[in-house]
Order: C-alpha cells, then sequence, then structure tokens
C-alpha cells in the first residue's frame, strides 16, 4: 500500500469516526429536548407561593382567582389538585392517582384526569369516574380565608 492510499484509509477512518459521533450527539441532545407544547387551561402544576415543603400545614398554595371555576390546579410539591367545581367552591385531593401512582395532570369541566392510564375522577368528589382507577383521590383538608387557600 502506498503511503497516499494509506492516507485516504485513514482519513476515511476518521470521517466515519467524525459522524458517527456526531451522529451521537444529536440524538443525545434531541432525547434531553423538552416539549413545546402550549397546553392551556388548567393542565398546570404549580409551586407553593410560599411554605417550606410538602405537607407544610398553613402554606399558602394560591389565590382563590388562580383556580379556574370546572378546572383546578396541581401543586406538585404538595401533592395537592385544589378544584372548583363550582364557583366559590373549592376542594383538594391528593394528586396521586390511586390506579398506580402517577401524578394527575389536566382538569377540565369537573373531571381530573390522569395522563397514565386515562383514569378520570369527578373534581367535585374525589370519586374515580373512569378507570381503571377504581378508588377515589383521598381528599386533603384546605382552608379558604379571604381569597387565599391554605393547606389546612
Amino acid at each position: 500500500m502506498s503511503a497516499s492510499q494509506e492516507s485516504q484509509v485513514h482519513f476515511r477512518r476518521r470521517t466515519v469516526v467524525a459522524a458517527v459521533g456526531a451522529v451521537g450527539v444529536a440524538a443525545a441532545l434531541t432525547a434531553c429536548g423538552g416539549s413545546q407544547d402550549d397546553a392551556e387551561g388548567s393542565d398546570t402544576v404549580q409551586p407553593a407561593e410560599e411554605g417550606d415543603g410538602a405537607n407544610a400545614g398553613g402554606a399558602v398554595l394560591a389565590k382563590t382567582a388562580d383556580i379556574p371555576e370546572g378546572g383546578g390546579v396541581v401543586f406538585a410539591d404538595q401533592g395537592v389538585v385544589v378544584t372548583q367545581p363550582t364557583a366559590g367552591t373549592f376542594k383538594a385531593f391528593s394528586s396521586k392517582c390511586t390506579h398506580q401512582g402517577c401524578a394527575v395532570k389536566g382538569i377540565a369541566d369537573g373531571v381530573i384526569n390522569c395522563p397514565c392510564h386515562n383514569s378520570t375522577f369527578d373534581a367535585a368528589t374525589g370519586e374515580a369516574t373512569g378507570g381503571p382507577a377504581t378508588l377515589p383521590l383521598p381528599e386533603k383538608q384546605i382552608r379558604v380565608e379571604g381569597d387565599s387557600i391554605t393547606l389546612a
């Protein structure tokens, strides 16, 4: 093999190795990328406005105006979903689906939805309305004082 042929073989190997490396980097970046979905409504997951963690009694979760009528908001850090089934009536339930423990996400038209296996729950009672979950979401105690909603 001549020197020029040997140089071409090394060049080709480097090209192949570089191309494979670039594809791997591109795949890794794609897998780590976020979604650009602009979900509206009550599919939101909110951190608490103040307080020091899950189950912190008295922590302000939200203002009453932040909870849409017929919908609700999931507070992931506290493990609570707060709903407003009818104007001025606020309810709170565990945000952990009773089927396999996934966090519920969307709340609309009086229904709390679990995205993992499509279980549904009544936003007024927490009762399971669609499977595979059969048990209700456990009720959580909240207090509404003025325009603030707090954990009890």
